[in-house]
């Protein structure tokens, strides 16, 4: 029998697995981690999503297998927040459908539209779902620039004119995790354009959308740009913006027979999410709003914070203008490390964890992103070890046993 299975020879070992058993080893050494590593909200979700939850439970009718494709009305309060952020009208019937997360949905109808062999435009660096989960449907990824400018449009039209087959898909990610970029509609209306004369579908993912600091560059929607949905879908999720990452609650929206075809799909794979947990999103989504607004500057708050005492430690991070990443260059001195060097120090000198940026691609490794999901306290801690870090030269590997003694 041959060592793997097909499928997973495809699929690298995981970058960030590295790190976390160095993690585990100084944990288990008695160590005190402030792990900035892993894009996972530690805020609880408002209060009252919590107590429509807890009512929805407490009825028996709710108990029984949901539908895949959402409830009736989590699709209608999805169409509604469309309409009122974005000023895009989608019909609830057609165009949206409700997943177990983003990734979920992302990885879903990758497998759905994509037959082996086929060429798909990813960013790279990019969240690692955007690839694999169409190296794991049988795609070959092409990578392309990872900013919304004309670097990325001019791949775009080397990749038309050099790919074989013709590429199929084009995924874009704004505001991005890792790189927290932000895109305009006028990017997006050069994307669109090219993708239609092209005819290259376009997956958008806009699960940072509500995570911004500037309310004069606030992230727009692709589905905005006229005649997108005739190409593009884009996917949501409620796990940041009103921190329910464990809820598992996502969304599609946008062009109806990429949405059939994972509507499709999931028919044959899920009962959909929990009918409480779906019931729950719809008050989310229907309910008062500044709970939003509240993340928002939560992560503002922390953003701020971590910039500054970064710059006062003579690391010099640009400040992210949304997501709740800050996607920061290895210091020059360490960066013949590459990420998972430089991570694993930052772990055994600083006490710190953070995500190496080659877990996002390859052209990742000469950055590692940090997560804004501890409290201030926390980070300006985080940042006084980090100061004492880069203040020496010494690059010798902590000694475990010395934190255990």
């Amino acid at each position: 029998m041959p060592e793997e299975f097909h499928r997973i020879r495809r699929l690298p070992p995981y970058v960030f697995a590295e790190v976390n058993k160095a993690k585990a080893k100084y944990r288990a050494a008695g160590g005190d981690i402030i792990d900035l590593g892993m894009g996972n909200p530690d805020s609880p979700t408002p209060p009252h999503i919590v107590a429509k939850l807890v009512e929805a439970v407490a009825d028996p009718r709710t108990h029984r297998y949901s539908v895949s494709r959402g409830i009736p009305g989590l699709r209608r309060a999805l169409a509604g927040y469309y309409e009122r952020r974005f000023g895009v009208k989608l019909d609830p019937e057609t165009e949206v459908v409700a997943t177990l997360g983003s990734k979920e949905g992302l990885a879903n109808l990758a497998a759905a539209i994509t037959s082996p062999g086929d060429t798909i435009l990813v960013p790279n660096p990019s969240y690692p779902i955007h690839q694999f989960g169409f190296i794991i449907a049988g795609a070959s990824v092409r990578s392309i620039p990872a900013t919304p400018d004309d670097r990325m449009l001019e791949a775009l039209d080397l990749a038309v004119r050099h790919s074989v087959p013709k590429p199929t898909a084009l995924i874009v990610n704004f505001p991005s995790n890792p790189t927290a970029y932000l895109a305009d509609l006028n990017f997006y209306q050069k994307i669109v354009d090219f993708c239609r004369k092209h005819e290259i579908w376009i997956m958008s993912d806009l699960a940072y959308s509500e995570i911004y600091f500037d309310n004069n560059n606030i992230p727009p929607s692709i589905l905005q740009i006229d005649r997108a949905k005739e190409i593009a879908v884009e996917f949501s999720s409620m796990s940041k913006t009103y921190s329910m990452p464990g809820w598992r609650m996502g969304f599609a929206a946008g062009n109806p027979r990429l949405i059939d075809a994972l509507t499709r799909m999931k028919s044959y794979l899920d009962y959909g999410a929990f009918a409480p947990i779906q019931i729950a999103a719809t008050t989310a989504l229907n309910g008062p709003q500044a709970c939003v607004e509240d993340v928002r500057e939560l992560y503002r708050e922390r953003r701020d914070v971590l910039i500054r005492g970064l710059h006062a430690a003579g690391w010099d991070v640009p400040s992210p203008a949304g997501s709740m990443f800050a996607w920061a260059p290895i210091p020059e001195r360490f960066a013949h490390l590459g990420s998972v060097g430089f991570s694993k120090l930052l772990l055994e000198k600083a006490s710190v964890a953070v995500a190496p940026g080659i877990g996002f691609g390859e052209y990742g490794d000469t950055h590692v992103r940090i997560a804004l999901v501890e409290n201030t306290h926390r980070l300006r801690q985080a940042l006084r070890n980090i100061k004492i870090f880069l203040a020496t030269d010494n690059a010798a590997p902590f000694d475990l046993e010395q934190v255990s003694a």
